[in-house]
């Protein structure tokens, strides 16, 4: 009376059946994305780990100063040779690499899917629930279908990356362009531009900040799914936080999250001050 009844449903079985038609069927596909995502991620690797370190850090200070202020490229100095100096520095790369690709594909799906959300009421009612269940979702879910598709290593990482990662980009930019007052649209229009025309040269540069708001969520997102990707062959920072869990060294374990935390403050901040500065050259054209 007090138990509920058992029922058969046998729900595990049939998304078994499905998962494997898939693997079977369409292995061709899979293959090609695994190709497309393999390239560039290779690419940039190798790009971080050929420059010199110093190089590599008069980049990122450069790119710190210009964008964020003296303050934040000074803390980037002092991050950077922190991270050379405790021995850490090419799982540093191998993690930038990681994150640049994953932000880079869910920013090219991202965008332009929060553009047909917000031009299309029935495109954001579909997408709504899916965009839901993918923020909802615990972290770990994602490296299931990523494994059963794309195997072991960095590439399963990315698209396990992706997943978790690109909701907010997506529903950011379809709150930023709904939110670009219809004033300025009817300007827009009287002065004859058409809808191309309103899309890039009104409503995206008007509704940059909540973009860039996404883009900035979503790099944050994807730094914290790349130390969970580490459970399934991704290098980088996240591998050696779990290598520190299961051989239970505390110190190696805090050094790579101390370096994962360095890089997210960088990004954090330089993405932020991208945003802003639109704002802030908006207020002084007026």
């Amino acid at each position: 009376m007090f138990e509920f009844p058992e029922l058969y449903f046998p729900l595990g079985e049939w998304i078994n059946i499905v998962v494997d038609w898939l693997t079977v069927n369409l292995a061709p596909f899979f293959d090609f994305i695994t190709v497309v995502i393999r390239w560039p991620l290779v690419e940039i690797e190798r790009l971080l780990w050929w420059l010199p370190w110093w190089v590599v850090i008069i980049i990122i200070v450069g790119v710190a100063w210009w964008f964020a202020g003296r303050w934040v490229a000074l803390f980037s100095l002092i991050g950077m040779l922190f991270i050379g100096a405790v021995g850490i520095w090419d799982e540093t790369m191998t993690t930038l690499a990681i994150i640049i690709t994953s932000v880079a594909i869910s920013v090219l799906v991202g965008i332009p899917l929060g553009v047909l959300m917000a031009k299309s009421d029935r495109v954001e009612a579909m997408m709504r629930p899916f965009l839901d269940g993918m923020q909802t979702m615990p972290s770990f879910v994602y490296l299931i279908p990523a494994v059963f598709f794309f195997g072991l290593g960095k590439v399963p990482a990315v698209v396990a990356t992706f997943i978790y990662a690109v909701p907010p980009c997506i529903r950011l930019t379809n709150l930023g362009i709904r939110q670009v007052a219809a004033e300025v649209i009817e300007a827009g229009k009287a002065f004859g531009s058409n809808q191309w025309q309103l899309l890039f040269k009104i409503q995206l540069p008007l509704a940059r900040p909540s973009i860039m708001a996404g883009v900035n969520q979503t790099i944050m997102m994807a730094l914290a799914m790349v130390v969970i990707a580490s459970m399934i062959g991704a290098a980088g920072l996240g591998l050696e936080v779990l290598r520190g869990i299961q051989r239970l060294d505390v110190g190696r374990g805090f050094i790579a999250g101390l370096a994962i935390v360095i890089v997210a403050i960088i990004i954090d901040r330089v993405s932020q001050s991208l945003g802003k500065m639109h704002t802030t050259s908006r207020h002084q054209s007026k």
